[in-house]
């Protein structure tokens, strides 16, 4: 069978299964068993099925995943994270779209302490957008910071889908890790200004400036006390990978413990709220690892059929250049984005974008940013956005999906804006890690 017949037969089945709403773990279970049969040599591939599911899952480089989060889960289930949010409130004032505002930095606080990007935009929603729709924020200034910057969390470490990005790509799960930070505070700062430039030229979004006229103790003390914290969990995670002194699972173990010892020494902790913690922390780890065990047969099947080797091939008889393969590549994570989960997109694509990546000489790193940045492009575009879906589920009901869209929709620009930023400059994804690590 010809490559790109092998190809189009194997991505028609797995899209036609996605269409059918069957969950991705079982459509790539259910394409592996007859790509093993068809390709890997009938119940010799079978067998090798179940080797490529247990190798998968037992990867030591997997493991920082379900420790990052579980931080997340712990300050959402212990009531941390609205102390956190409060004290951010009282510290913003005389800001237009205040709240709009504190939505941002509080995502952007978060996404430095918690692996979970889903929790982050459903406590942000559940919390700040009834107060502000209340106030009389427009609805697409009330939701729209709130989605928008729970995709930050996948830039800023602890990132667990940039662990398994950097596992799968064979990139430094380390200085991936630490190459998100400067795009991710960029396209926070991006947001804010946007933000704050809306509510000046139209007032009508937002209610004119709102501040809480306290007295400096009462201002600041609560910043000390429930933010300075979490950020120096984030300080100790990086800087123990970046002095060398742990392993990126080492640094997401010792972040969890710091984040439990946090949250029992605020008097938050009990063992209920441990128990729902890990609770959501297996469910959520249990979902992405059964993908991975699926994906990864589907990527040697590809190998075998000739499909991966096949591509690779064309592209290189087509001696097409460095600059249209990258436009190209980042052009089919963003139509991916839109219709399939983030795990699904680099299992779908990596068999075929790591041999590229390694043939024109792309800076890994860099690339593994720009990956990630489609990849949290691919939470807020329709139809399928999981965060669009994600604050309709804690919006009120009034709501429609067609305003969850709207609200959405200048933050999706403005994350392309930063995609191609750092296209052009890519010192933005390699500095700090260079600076930190050593080139």
């Amino acid at each position: 069978m010809a490559w790109w017949l092998a190809a189009l037969v194997l991505f028609g089945c797995l899209t036609a299964l996605f269409l059918a709403a069957l969950p991705a773990a079982f459509a790539f279970f259910g394409i592996n068993i007859v790509g093993a049969w068809v390709w890997l040599g009938g119940d010799a591939g079978l067998i090798q099925l179940v080797r490529n599911g247990v190798a998968s899952i037992s990867s030591f480089t997997l493991t920082p995943i379900p420790f990052f989060i579980l931080m997340g889960e712990v300050l959402f289930h212990t009531g941390v994270a609205m102390k956190a949010i409060d004290a951010i409130d009282r510290l913003i004032a005389r800001v237009p779209g205040r709240l709009s505002v504190v939505a941002v930095v509080s995502g952007t606080v978060f996404s430095a302490i918690s692996g979970s990007t889903i929790a982050t935009t459903a406590l942000l929603g559940s919390l700040l957008l009834p107060e502000m729709l209340r106030r009389g924020y427009h609805p697409n200034m009330a939701m729209g910071p709130i989605i928008a910057i729970g995709g930050v969390d996948m830039l800023i470490p602890p990132s667990a889908l940039a662990v398994l990005l950097g596992s799968l790509a064979d990139i430094s799960i380390s200085r991936l890790l630490i190459g998100g930070i400067v795009p991710g505070v960029l396209l926070a700062v991006l947001f804010v200004g946007w933000i704050v430039g809306r509510a000046v030229a139209n007032p009508s979004l937002a209610p004119a400036f709102e501040h809480q006229d306290l007295p400096f103790r009462a201002r600041w003390m609560p910043l000390l006390v429930y933010v300075l914290p979490l950020l120096l969990i984030f300080v100790v995670v990086v800087a123990a990978m970046v002095a060398g002194w742990a392993t990126p699972t080492e640094s997401a173990a010792l972040g969890a413990v710091a984040t439990v010892l946090v949250a029992w020494i605020y008097r938050s902790l009990t063992w209920s709220k441990l128990m729902r913690a890990l609770k959501g922390t297996a469910a959520i780890s249990g979902v992405i690892l059964f993908i991975i065990i699926g994906a990864t047969t589907f990527a040697q099947i590809l190998t075998f059929s000739g499909a991966t080797n096949g591509l690779v091939s064309a592209v290189r008889a087509a001696n097409l250049g460095p600059a249209l393969v990258l436009t190209a590549m980042m052009v089919i994570l963003l139509v991916l984005g839109c219709f399939v989960d983030q795990v699904s997109m680099m299992l779908i694509t990596l068999p075929f974008f790591t041999p590229l990546v390694a043939q024109y000489g792309f800076d890994p790193v860099w690339f593994g940013v720009l990956f990630l940045i489609c990849m949290q492009l691919g939470l807020l575009t329709p139809p399928f956005g999981m965060l669009l879906f994600t604050m309709k589920s804690v919006a009120p009901p009034h709501i429609t999906m067609a305003q969850v869209y709207h609200a959405a929709f200048p933050y999706v620009i403005l994350g392309i804006a930063v995609l191609v930023i750092v296209i052009f400059i890519p010192a933005l994804a390699t500095w700090l890690p260079n600076v930190l690590m050593g080139s």
